[in-house]
């Protein structure tokens, strides 16, 4: 029932009043189901957008992951051919030290060699016995030492020719 100016009368003005409230109502409702709309065909391209877009992340990021350890291969394999390298640098230089060092000492015994006779054997020899702690025990033939026997065996042999 409408009420106008008095009881039982509507009025025109009435009738606008409510026909505007009703036409705002809907702006209102169109707008929210507007933003409800939108909001959910947002919210679909999102979860449509994942489930594309994971896979395909996924082989990027397998993809990446395969790249970083063919990468870190060629370092290890880069650093491990370096150290063959200076090992072989190495062995090549301490063989050539070797060679030198031998060299010196065939050229030492060869100078020592010239300059020993059996006189300084002897002589050193015996120097080295006086210097040393140790007891000594020479074998002994008619109470000759063995080196004096044979010295005295070689004169010997020498004087019957």
């Amino acid at each position: 029932m409408a009420f106008g100016l008095y009881p039982g009368h509507s009025s025109l003005l009435t009738n606008v009043k409510i026909h505007i409230m009703y036409a705002e109502d809907r702006k209102a409702v169109n707008t929210t189901l507007k933003w409800v709309f939108w909001v959910g065909l947002l919210l679909i391209i999102v979860v449509l957008g994942g489930m594309v877009g994971c896979p395909q992340y996924n082989v990027y990021q397998q993809k990446k992951a395969g790249e970083a350890k063919l990468r870190e291969a060629e370092s290890s394999r880069q650093i491990a051919i370096q150290e063959a390298k200076a090992k072989m640098e190495s062995a090549s230089l301490l063989a050539q030290a070797d060679t030198v060092r031998a060299h010196g000492i065939a050229r030492s015994n060869q100078i020592i060699g010239r300059s020993l006779t059996p006189a300084y054997l002897h002589w050193f020899w015996i120097d080295n016995i006086d210097k040393s702690n140790n007891v000594i025990y020479v074998p002994t033939e008619a109470n000759l030492p063995i080196m004096e026997a044979n010295r005295l065996v070689q004169k010997q042999d020498t004087t019957r020719q």
